[in-house]
């Protein structure tokens, strides 16, 4: 009896956490689908609702106005390209780290993968001013210059997750490699690399959602450079297409549009997500 009343207790506990969760997601997918007379109508409705015959009568206006949109295609271009380019770079200069500060042995290594992790304590809005300053004064334009910030949050994490995968990696495979004449770096390379795939899947995942999802930076470094501004920024000054007021409809429209893309990813590699989060959890 105890038992299936813990189970029961369980299940609810998770079916209440699944609903906190996903609950914005279905908001935005219901708003979505409505047009501006039904967005204005009290009380809400959990479905989309004709006003006056109260039937189920969703709409795809939104949509058509987002895809219709230049400056919304634009953004998700210029995000694509800002968070690829931030993901590849993370990981290669991520791996190369890690592989020092999981496998060599140097002084103060301790101390700095401690370091490299602190970097993320810092909130991005003390930091913003003074990088500014500095990509102002190199003259980089926006886009280079969202990459090379988004490098600040995307680094540590990478950094730390491919460590703990290359220190729980055996010493013997890259000792073995190196009495075949291979050098530290072909031991890198061709060895130890390749295993470390569902680390890096992980962490190159999360930081592409990082990159794809950041406002703050891009809002910033965007404002004299329209034309460059990524999607969260897009979608914030979306213009009014198809509402008379603000274009809540599309807005979220916009925003499950951007959210789709994240979730099949998720959701493709999600084992390996599981896999590379829980490396160096348990030794064996």
């Amino acid at each position: 009896m105890t038992k299936l009343v813990n189970r029961v207790v369980f299940w609810i506990i998770v079916g209440l956490i699944m609903l906190y969760l996903l609950f914005p997601f279905y908001w935005a997918v219901n708003s979505s689908l409505k047009n501006e007379n039904q967005l204005m109508m009290t009380p809400t409705t959990f479905i989309p609702r004709d006003p006056v015959t109260k039937e189920f009568s969703p709409t795809l206006d939104n949509y058509r106005a987002v895809f219709q949109s230049d400056q919304f295609i634009r953004g998700l271009r210029n995000s694509a390209i800002v968070a690829g380019a931030t993901t590849l770079l993370s990981l290669a200069i991520g791996s190369f780290a890690a592989f020092a500060l999981g496998k060599l042995r140097f002084r103060g290594k301790s101390s700095a993968l401690y370091i490299v992790l602190s970097m993320t304590m810092f909130p991005q809005v003390t930091i913003l001013p003074g990088l500014y300053a500095v990509i102002t004064g190199l003259g980089l334009t926006a886009i280079p210059g969202m990459i090379l910030s988004y490098l600040i949050f995307t680094l540590p994490f990478t950094v730390w997750v491919l460590t703990s995968f290359f220190r729980e990696l055996p010493i013997e495979l890259m000792q073995a490699a190196q009495v075949d004449g291979a050098t530290p770096f072909q031991a890198f390379r061709l060895i130890l690399l390749p295993l470390t795939a569902p680390a890096l899947v992980t962490a190159g995942l999360l930081a592409f959602i990082a990159a794809w999802n950041e406002y703050l930076f891009a809002l910033t470094f965007t404002a004299i450079e329209p034309a460059s501004r990524t999607v969260p920024v897009a979608i914030a000054l979306f213009p009014a297409l198809v509402a008379r007021q603000e274009p809540f409809g599309e807005i979220m429209a916009a925003a499950v549009v951007v959210t789709i893309p994240i979730v099949v990813l998720v959701l493709i590699f999600q084992r390996r997500i599981i896999a590379g989060l829980t490396a160096g959890a348990i030794k064996g």
